[in-house]
């Protein structure tokens, strides 16, 4: 499924289901992949390939160790790796950015071919910002401090060269009021990761992920969106779909969303060597 006059695209997806009783050959095979890829032809994504964390794999223990990758890793990247190439979509990663860990990042993210490397905050230390487990949100940090160190982590990110396209850019926000929203102007708190997307030229994932979440808006939120269309960025369309049925989930809003801030190109990846391409049309309202 390549680009061609026009695109839609769904980079991040995921075909490992949160079953870890399951075995990987239950996902990472022809029969599951063949289902995302009729589930995009349905709704009209021409451009689809699978980000799936970097987590789950034993080989990301070399870069972090940590009670809830201890328990998620289990699988063997090159199985993924090798299911992905034998199949018509692309192969990414979704790479978790750990403050202090780049060198082991870059070895382990450069080690095989993917076509992007999409890059994600979940952690801040040792406290998670969108489980249940290991929960930042337990009332014993200050938001406004939560809030101001993720974007200076996703900043740390966009300069560290290691992603190609920045996912879910404001998931701090993912529990809605539910997870606590910061006192202050939000936009006071964009600004280090605005500056370094400027600088970086990574892009910038649109995605209808947080429309299924507490907050119930896609990411980034319509200001941080705005300050990204002003720093010149490059912007990716994606679901984060766990399940066949995700994909494309609720793209005509998204393509409103890029349409209001003036956007009419995609980003589109291959060999991790990224051009722009005219917006496509939908087959249908998702």
């Amino acid at each position: 499924m390549s680009p061609s006059d026009s695109v839609i695209t769904d980079y991040h997806l995921h075909l490992r289901g949160d079953d870890l009783s399951a075995r990987a050959a239950d996902h990472f095979n022809p029969e599951n992949i063949a289902a995302y890829v009729e589930a995009a032809e349905r709704v009209g994504v021409t451009d689809l390939g699978c980000a799936e964390h970097m987590y789950r794999f034993t080989e990301a223990l070399t870069v972090w160790r940590h009670p809830f990758w201890d328990e998620w890793a289990i699988d063997d990247i090159d199985q993924y790796v090798e299911a992905v190439q034998a199949s018509p979509i692309k192969l990414g990663i979704e790479g978790d950015y750990v403050l202090g860990a780049e060198e082991q990042l870059e070895a382990m993210l450069g080690s095989r071919p993917f076509d992007y490397v999409v890059g994600s905050v979940h952690f801040l230390g040792d406290y998670s910002l969108d489980t249940e487990e290991y929960t930042i949100w337990d009332g014993t940090q200050d938001p406004d401090d939560i809030w101001r160190r993720y974007f200076e982590t996703l900043a740390s990110a966009a300069r560290s060269g290691l992603f190609d396209i920045l996912a879910h850019p404001d998931l701090v926000k993912v529990w809605g009021r539910a997870g606590r929203l910061p006192s202050v102007d939000p936009r006071t708190m964009y600004e280090p990761a605005i500056e370094a997307i400027a600088e970086s030229g990574i892009a910038v994932e649109v995605s209808t992920a947080g429309l299924r979440k507490g907050v119930g808006e896609i990411y980034p939120a319509p200001v941080f969106m705005e300050m990204c269309v002003e720093a010149g960025a490059a912007f990716a369309l994606s679901s984060d779909a766990h399940e066949p049925a995700q994909i494309g989930f609720r793209y005509a809003d998204a393509l409103e969303f890029l349409a209001d801030h003036g956007v009419s190109e995609l980003a589109v990846f291959e060999g991790r060597r990224r051009r722009t391409v005219p917006i496509g049309q939908l087959n249908g309202v998702v």
